[in-house]
């Protein structure tokens, strides 16, 4: 049996992949979080093997809590369940810690595919970013994303502005001091040319990084 714990800030995400996932025997949904903080509790409380994880959510959102739970649990395994296609997320999530890439986009049987293959602890990576990711390899450029050029650390702190946060919850969420969270600011506007948060989250908007 794959105990699995899902992971969305949409009530109706998580009751629809409960629905499909309810219809294998192997496989046990033994609990739910709508945040990255919920998530990090939830691991520690319940031990799941698996936790499907959206990365776009208010708070620590899915990368930071893919950090965390793998800081203190290493044999819960994580699938990130994301909108999006395009790096700097697989990266992003990979060097967090998880070991599979799922969009919410895709058929039932390879959700069931990949929750199979990541709780034996083998990588997976849904068939639409792969073909994406190989094709970016095979012309011999980067992707277009001017986000690619970010740490971890600069991801985490952008999500968490473009969701309105101020550099003191930042600050708390993360475990940094507010001169830290300034600093990450400030290069983020500098890397990405941009002088404002307001104008950090249309640039974030126009490539698909965050959902209207």
């Amino acid at each position: 049996m794959i105990r699995v714990l899902l992971v969305d800030d949409h009530e109706l995400v998580r009751t629809g992949f409960r629905h499909i996932l309810s219809s294998d025997p192997e496989i046990e949904v033994v609990g739910e979080a709508e945040s990255g903080e919920q998530a990090v509790e939830q691991v520690q409380r319940l031990q799941p093997d698996l936790v499907l994880m959206d990365v776009s959510m208010p708070g620590i959102g899915g990368i930071e809590a893919t950090r965390k739970i793998k800081r203190f649990s290493p044999g819960t395994q994580i699938i990130a369940v994301t909108v999006h296609t395009d790096a700097p997320f697989p990266d992003q999530l990979h060097t967090a810690g998880a070991l599979g890439y799922l969009t919410k986009g895709c058929p039932a049987d390879e959700m069931f595919e990949a929750i199979r293959i990541v709780a034996a602890g083998r990588p997976f990576i849904s068939s639409e970013v792969s073909k994406k990711l190989t094709l970016a390899r095979l012309s011999g450029v980067d992707p277009e994303s001017p986000f690619n050029a970010l740490s971890q650390r600069e991801m985490q702190v952008l999500l968490m502005i473009t969701q309105g946060r101020k550099t003191q919850d930042i600050s708390d969420a993360l475990c940094l001091s507010p001169k830290t969270v300034s600093t990450y600011r400030h290069r983020l506007f500098e890397k990405l040319q941009v002088g404002t948060d307001v104008e950090l989250t249309h640039l974030a908007l126009r490539y698909g990084l965050i959902g209207n």
